[in-house]
């Protein structure tokens, strides 16, 4: 069993930053891929980026490539998403998630945290 709690949402301007943490209970961190989702009122949550366990692969959503930076501190039990050059389309509740297996889906994470609200204004 894995528990997640993001933190570092927030209102920021366009063209700002923020870094999202995700903070894990549980031993076994290290072994989890973890995952950042999010999702827009009235649209679907969608796949933003992920990182792996031991060997630290990272890939991301098109959209965010370049802009976006996912990194984990296994020592501290830590997700995190940088987050630069933010635009009004990134306005969202940002999820990150954990599972045992290399995956971009979200109906493949098997444990989620509650969210946290950025908001980007023009």
């Amino acid at each position: 069993q894995v528990q997640l709690v993001e933190s570092g949402g927030g209102l920021v301007q366009a063209g700002g930053s923020l870094r999202l943490s995700c903070a894990a209970s549980g031993r076994t961190f290290s072994t989890y891929t973890m995952g950042w989702f999010r999702q827009a009122p009235g649209k679907e949550r969608e796949f933003v980026a992920v990182i792996g366990d031991m060997v630290l692969r990272t890939y991301y959503a098109d959209f965010v490539k370049g802009r976006f930076t996912i990194s984990r501190d296994n020592a501290k039990n830590t997700v995190y998403l940088q987050m630069n050059s933010l635009k009004p389309d990134d306005t969202a509740v940002y999820y990150c998630a954990a599972n045992q297996h290399w995956a971009v889906h979200p109906w493949a994470y098997d444990y989620w945290g509650q969210g946290t609200q950025v908001t980007v204004s023009s």
